[in-house]
């Protein structure tokens, strides 16, 4: 795996979005995005379901509270504590009614302007499952035993409909991998 800066642009915009208040990190791997966010001075509270990966997060960022849980679990942060959400790669193992629970989930945790950031597998990412899996779903896909969400324009526009104002919508190619990995990163803020 290689450094992904994909958060530096975005950095100011957080500053002013959050108000004081913590970033909450959703599947924060091996720490890599909650240690760009300590750095640049926020309170981060993190969780992966990987023990192992909250262990190496909390060796590599002690600054930030990380938490080994499942995403569908109740949030360290409670209703409109988060002044940000990330989520980065990590909202792709849910079918979709469980994948527009916890957006409302991740709009409920933020206040009114409340900054939510996350990047969104592809279906355009031949080279990490999009294609040649059994189907559970439209778009969900049982690769190599484990289930995977692809997201395309219209899904995403899905995910993002009611009670979100997208600051902004891309489709990028990353280098983060050895190969290269198709994704969508949206920005949104919570509206009323």
């Amino acid at each position: 795996m290689r450094h992904d800066p994909w958060l530096t642009p975005w950095l100011s915009t957080i500053r002013d979005a959050i108000q004081g208040k913590p970033v909450l990190e959703l599947g924060c791997g091996t720490g890599a995005d909650t240690s760009t966010l300590v750095q640049a001075g926020f309170d981060v509270h993190a969780i992966d379901i990987s023990s192992a990966s909250v262990m190496a997060t909390r060796l590599r960022v002690p600054q930030a509270k990380v938490f080994c849980q499942d995403l569908r679990d109740p949030f360290p942060l409670a209703a409109t504590q988060a002044g940000a959400v990330l989520a980065s790669l990590s909202l792709h193992y849910f079918n979709w009614s469980e994948t527009l629970g916890l957006m409302q989930r991740i709009r409920a945790t933020l206040p009114i302007g409340g900054l939510f950031l996350c990047r969104l597998n592809s279906t355009e990412d031949k080279n990490f499952g999009a294609t040649g899996h059994p189907a559970i779903e439209p778009n969900y896909y049982l690769v190599d035993g484990q289930a995977k969400r692809f997201f395309d324009e219209a899904s995403v526009d899905a995910a993002f409909g009611q009670g979100w104002k997208v600051l902004s919508k891309q489709h990028k190619i990353t280098k983060k991998y050895l190969q290269s990995k198709a994704l969508w990163e949206v920005i949104a803020q919570r509206e009323a």
